[in-house]
């Protein structure tokens, strides 16, 4: 399935204004929570696949597959965010998306769920008011019913420099 096909044919309001929003956002389920992303940063989403393990590897970074000839590394949300490892079934999907650190990548999320396609508008938008040692959410979407955590792609696979020693 190609999100970005999907999010321009899934023009959504905000419940709480009923206009258009600021932000159009990929929500996403983990460990029971609702998540989100912005949807420019996703690529795609694909199912289920286990990755090739990269041995001694932080240990949220389930492996690599390929796509499309790259390789992608695989982080598992559920470990990277601190919460115990899940077991992957059939609403199990992988988000790739692009970031935009210091050195421009793919990477690909371990979800539980997908959930939908939303538009909120920017004052909805809350600082996170503690701050995780990951660092990787970047604030709280306050709506009238639920709050969802914004996430930062960029902060979701630490860049490590490699030694050639």
């Amino acid at each position: 399935m190609n999100v970005e096909a999907s999010a321009s044919s899934m023009q959504t309001t905000n419940v709480a204004s009923g206009h258009r929003g600021d932000l159009q956002i990929l929500t996403f389920f983990v460990n029971g929570d609702e998540y989100a992303v912005d949807i420019l940063s996703v690529q795609e989403i694909r199912s289920w696949a286990a990755p090739m393990p990269i041995p001694h590897s932080p240990s949220f970074v389930k492996g690599v597959i390929n796509i499309r000839g790259e390789i992608v590394p695989i982080v598992d949300l559920r470990s990277r965010l601190g919460f115990p490892e899940g077991v992957p079934d059939t609403t199990t999907v992988i988000v790739v998306m692009r970031d935009k650190s210091t050195v421009p990548r793919v990477l690909g999320v371990v979800v539980d769920a997908m959930s939908d396609v939303s538009n909120v508008l920017n004052d909805m938008i809350k600082p996170t008011p503690v701050q995780s040692e990951s660092g990787v959410t970047m604030g709280i979407i306050a709506m009238p019913d639920k709050m969802i955590g914004l996430l930062n792609p960029d902060l979701l696979l630490p860049v490590r420099k490699i030694s050639t020693q």
